[in-house]
This record gives structure tokens, sequence and C-alpha cells, in this order.
């Protein structure tokens, strides 16, 4: 992997450029500091309606534009929201790279937001909302972070809250566009086959004229510690019930955070194993047909967030009984904690995952990205060597110090009968 170049323009612009020509391809991203952490209540969701609204066109690259020059070079382009950012990329042949390169500079500053095209994309994410309420572990897991932030802006899902999405303005949109979408905090990312000089002379020939009056005072509120163990029921029709536990922990930057990550190698599996069910809990929850599944979510973010398992219950199992065999689990590692065989298996499982999915430009480019969002451009280098350096004795002193009860959210979702949900 060639080494990474990491330069700042003038007007605050942060640029990561890395040449890899195992292929004439080159992926280039631009990523904002600005996700739904940074939402006040009133605006939830705006960030991920602003990221729709960026495909709408700007008067030199008209809306549908990018889609046929795109394609017609059999290249693909997307967009993301996440909690902590938003982020727009482009993969092209290298000969085709600047037509991405121009349009993201563009919409930096000249994204047209119509009050129809505002009303088509109301209807349109509303949906999208609703579409994911289908889902039971929506309404659970919604309201799990609910009762785990009462503060921050972790607490609300990034599609936003739906009486938001009904009565936010097309100037609401403008507003947080021109406030955010900046070089200040902003970021661009390039990884592929490119000489890294003239790769960053086109840039700063792109983007270093974009004024900046410095970086945005972003929206964010520090959650207090909580006081004690939580628990959330909800019920929604259905046919399955399901256990949701959470605990916080710190943002990926901590030191403790690759712990942790090895920590849930071990317990779910779901840190590096294509199949889980050698992990601790696979083999007392499933295997003893408590639960049809078990997973759990370790997210890479700017502030402390959760570490999250989900529990799915068989027919005629109860989450008392789930509850008692998972939390069993993690008093049992934190008391005798975990061999050394254990260790090296789970090492070469997350470390075998991280480089699968590094494996093309695209993913290289998306973890650039996102260590510049967690304010360590080199976590992505790190990250092997971070891994290596966590011992036995320090995955049992964070399952000591983080998987207490002080620190813990419980939710449960019962299934109603939907013939009794459906009547007056």
């Amino acid at each position: 992997m060639t080494k990474l170049t990491h330069s700042t323009l003038p007007n605050g612009l942060t640029v990561l450029l890395r040449e890899a020509h195992s292929a004439p391809v080159i992926s280039f991203w631009l990523a904002y500091r600005v996700g739904s952490r940074n939402e006040p209540t009133g605006q939830t969701g705006i960030s991920h309606w602003v990221e729709h609204m960026m495909f709408k066109g700007t008067e030199q690259f008209p809306a549908g534009m990018l889609d046929r020059e795109i394609d017609r070079a059999g290249g693909q382009w997307n967009a993301f929201t996440s909690m902590d950012a938003t982020k727009y990329f482009e993969t092209l042949p290298a000969d085709k790279i600047d037509i991405a390169m121009h349009a993201e500079a563009d919409r930096m500053v000249n994204a047209q937001f119509d009050a129809d095209e505002t009303e088509s994309e109301r209807t349109v994410i509303i949906s999208e909302r609703q579409g994911a309420e289908n889902q039971p572990t929506f309404w659970l897991q919604e309201g799990v972070r609910g009762s785990a932030f009462r503060v921050h802006g972790y607490h609300h899902e990034i599609i936003g809250d739906e009486a938001d999405l009904r009565s936010m303005t097309c100037d609401d949109l403008y507003a947080h566009y021109r406030r955010h979408y900046c070089p200040a905090n902003a970021a661009v990312i390039a990884v592929g086959a490119f000489d890294t000089d003239d790769m960053l002379a086109k840039i700063e020939n792109l983007y270093g004229s974009i004024p900046s009056a410095g970086a945005p005072d972003l929206f964010a509120r520090q959650e207090p510690a909580q006081q004690g163990e939580r628990r959330v029921t909800v019920e929604r029709p259905g046919q399955t019930a399901f256990l949701e536990t959470c605990h916080h922990i710190p943002g990926a930057a901590h030191a403790d955070w690759m712990k942790l990550k090895l920590l849930d190698a071990i317990l779910s599996g779901s840190s590096g194993a294509s199949d889980n069910k050698t992990s601790r809990l696979y083999q007392a929850l499933v295997k003893s047909e408590v639960a049809a599944g078990v997973g759990a979510w370790l997210t890479p973010t700017i502030d402390p967030y959760l570490y999250s398992i989900i529990v799915t219950l068989r027919e005629g199992r109860t989450a008392d009984e789930a509850e008692a065999i998972l939390l069993r689990e993690i008093e049992r590692l934190q008391t005798d904690g975990i061999s050394e065989a254990e260790l090296r298996k789970a090492r070469k499982q997350t470390r075998a995952a991280f480089a699968y999915s590094t494996e093309s430009v695209t993913e290289q480019a998306f973890w650039l990205a996102q260590s510049f969002i967690l304010g360590d451009v080199y976590w992505f280098e790190n990250y092997s060597a971070r891994l290596l350096a966590v011992t036995a004795d320090d995955v049992r002193d964070v399952a000591r110090r983080y998987l207490t009860a002080q620190k813990r959210v419980l939710g449960t979702l019962k299934p109603t009968d939907p013939q009794q949900e459906a009547a007056p």
C-alpha cells in the first residue's frame, strides 16, 4: 500500500491522496463533517434530505447529466449520510475522473434548491421512513437509541422524525447546505491510478479558489453520563420477539475502541467472521435453541456511542431467558477473561475482514474519508497495528469497565396480534 499524502489548502480544505496503480481506475470522494448528530430538534433528518437535493443538479451540471456521463464512462457514483458525515463519491476510469472533480467542486457552491423539487423529495423521504417502519426492529432500535441518548444528536434516526420531515422548508435545507458545505468542513479524497503531484495541482485549481469563512460551529450537545440501567419495551404487530442490549462506549478515536472491537469478535463474531457459529453468544443462545440468531454492531463514531447486541428469539422463548444467558456470558468474560488462543483467532478474523473490506480503490477511499471524519486521518492507516497491540487483559478490562448495568440500555420488542392492532 503506497504512502498517504495529506495536505490542507489555504481555504481549509483537507486533501488525502493515495496512488494505487493496480487498475486504471480512480475513486474520488468529497466528505463533509455534518450528519444527524449535528441536527437540533425540529430539523432531524435534514442532512440526509440535503444529500438528496444535491442530485437535483446545478446550472453547469443539470439533473440527469452526471447520470448519463458516468454511466457512459462505465463508472459509478453515489452518496450517503451517516450520524457523523455526508459523503459523495465517483469511481471512474482514470482518464474520465475530471468530470467528477469538476462536478463536486460545482456542487459545493452551486447546488439548486427548487421549492417544487423540495416538495417532491419530501414525499420520497417520508415514504423511505415509512418503508423502514415496516421492519419491527426499526422501532426497537429507535426506542433504544432514544432512551440511551436524551441530549446528544445520536438519539434520533438518520432519516429523521416524521414530524420534522413534514415541517422543514426549502429555506431550512438551503441554510443547512450553505452553512456546512464549505472547504474548511470538508475533505477531498482520491485513491487510484494518478500521479500525486498532478492530482494535487488539479484539486488546488478546482477547489482552491472556493472561499471559506472557516469551519462552521457544528451543533453538538454532550450526553451526560447515564445514572443507571434503562429499559424499553416496544410492542408491534408481528410474529418474532427481539432483545437488544446496548452499552455506552467511547468514540472510535479512543484507545479503548479497538479493544472493544476484539471483545465483539469474541462475543458475537460480528467483527470478522463470515460465520459466527463459534462465537460465545452463538454457542450460548443459538445452540441452546433460545435464539434463532444473534448479531452485534460496533460503529466507529466521533462521539461516544453504543455497542449493541440484538437477539432474535425462537418462538416460545422469552426475552428474560435470553437476557439471563447474555448477561451470564458477559459476566463470564469479565471474571475469567479470554484465552490467548481466542485472542489470536479474533485478531486474525478481524484483520482479515478489514482487509477484505478495503480491497477496491472505492473501499480504500471510503475508509480514508471516514478517518478524516473521525478526526484522525491516519485512523485507517494504523488499524492493523492498533489491533495487534490489544492483549487478552485489555479485552477483560474493557468488558469490566463498559459492559456494566450503569452503562446499559435493554430493549424488548414484543410482537402483538396484527388483527388486534387493526381492530377499532
